[in-house]
């Protein structure tokens, strides 16, 4: 029996998914979504070169079939399940990818690995992969928002709010009606997952949280198109993630401003190469020591004012025994902005352990500040006071950190931002790069997403 989709928020948002079309989107939204492809493709080159990418590689090349779907990593060609997956992992292993505030999601690791891949294994057109972008991107912000700040606490929302985005995703490209597309987000729904252990342990999970969003979303838009059902209520239903995985879900939020508010729009671009929670203090630092013109060698005590969810997510980190811890550390991060006047890839790489940024790791401190916690998370307000040497002292904020939809990456930026990344790890050369952005720049009039990298 077919069940009516008229009440219940998760059978709204899966019957809006199911129905979205580019041309009920304006047009600035969709030149977002563009840029937010290209900036996710680049942060795919750049982590082919990190050990927990090399590694899910290993695992995809032994379990997936030849295919059509195009591996950013190795250019080498595969199923479209498994080409999301890898792509979706190497995404998120450099932190450079995108992140929206409110829900604290990264939704291009989620999103784009599948849209990709399944464009690509199905001929679809441009548009047509814009359209599971924006699916996929409104699903998964949504579904962040419900399950809210008691959820991140606890799990990592990329992970599992994850896996109903690339189900939303997969599903706009496989025509699933708006029943077969509530199955879908059922059946990821129940497999969702992604613990914080990993990052105080200095495990290598991050990249897998992601890769397991994409195998999950696909399986699930590809079941539901067999007929496979799934609980219709999984989000909001006594059972679901909501009750399950939160304490003060609110299912309205499933639904809020569908078709007129375009969450995509507020997503903000990574400038700083580390968690994001460690931008607002960076770039509210590097506004003080330019202002004041301070060496690093001046400063004597940093404190930032931040959000509880710092604090949750970095805190553990007081000395980084990697590379990727390091990008978790706010003393580090700061550090380096002191020291270099910037934190970026190679810097990470080259100088996490140099004396001179250990010791002003060694100055940061984090305090809790009620201002900064309340605007989170719709604002990540930014603030630093700063004690000198000499016994001065100085303070300074930042409204809206770098890459935020208010304070954004221009698209120049975007594509010197794209060009480094490729550099990073050699995936793409200047001139690949440059028609890359090319493509990017047109997506929604190419009659053909395949064969990006030749």
């Amino acid at each position: 029996m077919t069940l009516s989709l008229a009440t219940d928020q998760g059978a709204q948002l899966a019957r809006f998914a199911a129905s979205l079309s580019c041309a009920a989107v304006p047009a600035q939204v969709l030149r977002r979504a563009e840029d937010l492809f290209l900036d996710w493709f680049a942060c795919a080159l750049a982590g082919r070169s990190g050990e927990p990418v090399q590694a899910l590689e290993r695992f995809v090349i032994r379990h997936a079939r030849p295919g059509d779907a195009e591996l950013l990593t190795s250019r080498k060609r595969i199923d479209p399940l498994f080409a999301a997956m890898l792509n979706s992992g190497a995404s998120h292993m450099v932190e450079q990818d995108d992140v929206h505030n409110g829900s604290v999601f990264h939704a291009a690791a989620v999103v784009f690995g599948p849209a990709l891949a399944i464009a690509q294994a199905r001929n679809a057109s441009g548009a047509q992969m814009l359209e599971a972008i924006l699916a996929g991107y409104e699903v998964g912000i949504r579904v962040g928002e419900f399950l809210g700040r008691p959820h991140y606490k606890r799990f990592h929302t990329t992970a599992t709010a994850g896996c109903i985005a690339a189900a939303a995703t997969a599903g706009r490209l496989m025509n699933l009606d708006a029943e077969q597309m509530a199955w879908a987000f059922g059946s990821a729904a129940t497999q969702a997952g992604g613990l914080w252990e990993y990052l105080t342990e200095g495990a290598q999970s991050k990249q897998l949280h992601c890769a397991h969003a994409a195998f999950v979303g696909v399986t699930a838009a590809e079941l539901a198109a067999e007929g496979y059902t799934g609980a219709r209520r999984a989000l909001e239903g006594a059972g679901g993630m909501g009750a399950s995985m939160s304490e003060n879900a609110d299912p309205a939020k499933l639904i809020d401003g569908l078709g007129t508010r375009w969450t995509l729009a507020e997503s903000s671009f990574k400038f700083h190469a580390s968690c994001r929670h460690t931008h607002p203090a960076g770039d509210a630092l590097l506004v003080l020591m330019q202002r004041e013109k301070l060496g690093h060698g001046d400063l004597a005590d940093v404190l930032c004012g931040v959000h509880q969810g710092a604090i949750d997510v970095l805190a553990p980190i007081v000395e980084p025994a990697s590379v990727h811890q390091s990008k978790f550390s706010m003393g580090t991060v700061l550090g380096l902005i002191a020291v270099f006047g910037r934190a970026q890839l190679p810097d990470f790489d080259e100088h996490y352990l140099s004396p001179s940024v250990v010791a002003v790791r060694r100055k940061v401190r984090m305090t809790l500040d009620a201002e900064v916690d309340g605007a989170y998370p719709a604002r990540w307000i930014g603030k630093v006071w700063v004690r000198t040497t000499d016994g001065r002292s100085f303070e300074a904020r930042v409204d809206e950190p770098k890459g935020d939809p208010g304070n954004t990456l221009s698209r120049p930026e975007l594509e010197d931002k794209a060009q480094r990344l490729a550099y990073y790890a050699r995936g793409a050369s200047e001139r690949e790069m440059k028609a890359v952005i090319a493509r990017a720049w047109n997506l929604q009039n190419e009659a053909d997403v395949r064969n990006w990298l030749t």
